[in-house]
C-alpha cells in the first residue's frame, strides 16, 4: 500500500514529533508492505522520513523545484519533480492509495482536497493546533455534495492506525488490503 502523508512543513511541537514517530512505527507493525510518499524533507515531514528510514520502510519524496537539493538520506527515493510546491502535490496524491494528514496549513489542505477529489480515502489527525483541525467543523464527513469519499477524522495516532490498518477498504471497484 502506498501511503501519502501530508504534514506541516514548518515548526512543530514535541507532541507532533511524537505523533509522527508513533504513526510510522504503527504502520510498520500493522500494515502490509507500506511505502510512504511525502512532498519534502523538512518540518514534520523530516520526522516521518527519518523514522521510516530507521525502520526500513520504503520512502519516496516528490520534491518541489524550490527545494530539490535537500540533504536527503541515501535510502530514500528522491523524485525531482520540476514543479513548484503546490503542483508537486499532484503526483504525490495520485501515486498514493490513501492520504494521511498529520496536521498542517494551506499545503496540507491542498493535498487533502486533491485526495478527496480523486476519491482516495483521507484520514486527518485533529487536535494538532494547525488549521486542518477546523476542517471537521466545516465538513464532518464529506468535503462537498459529490461525496467522493468519506473523510475520517481521528484524535489519536492509535485511533488512526486502528481505522487504517484493520480490514479492507473498497476503492474504485477493487479491494485494497490495508491490514
Amino acid at each position: 500500500m502506498q501511503i501519502g502523508i501530508a504534514a506541516h512543513s514548518g515548526e512543530y511541537t514535541e507532541k507532533m514529533r511524537k505523533n509522527a514517530k508513533e504513526l510510522v512505527s504503527g504502520i510498520k507493525e500493522k500494515c502490509k508492505n507500506p511505502v510512504l510518499i511525502l512532498g519534502g524533507y523538512w518540518g514534520l515531514m523530516k520526522e516521518v522520513v527519518d523514522q521510516a528510514v530507521s525502520l526500513d520502510i520504503p520512502v519516496v519524496l516528490v520534491l518541489p523545484i524550490e527545494n530539490e537539493s535537500s540533504n536527503i538520506p541515501e535510502k530514500v527515493i528522491k523524485i525531482n519533480s520540476g514543479m513548484e510546491y503546490r503542483a508537486r502535490s499532484v503526483p504525490l496524491v495520485r501515486s498514493s492509495d490513501i492520504l494521511i494528514a498529520l496536521g498542517g496549513e494551506a499545503g496540507t489542505h491542498i493535498e487533502i482536497l486533491m485526495a478527496y477529489a480523486m476519491g482516495k480515502p483521507v484520514y486527518i489527525l485533529i487536535d494538532t493546533g494547525y488549521s486542518t483541525d477546523k476542517l471537521k467543523e466545516a465538513y464532518p464527513e464529506y468535503l462537498d455534495n459529490r461525496k467522493a469519499t468519506k473523510v475520517t477524522y481521528v484524535k489519536t495516532v492509535d485511533e488512526l492506525l486502528n481505522k487504517l490498518c484493520c480490514g479492507e477498504r473498497k476503492e474504485e471497484g477493487r479491494i485494497i488490503d490495508v491490514g
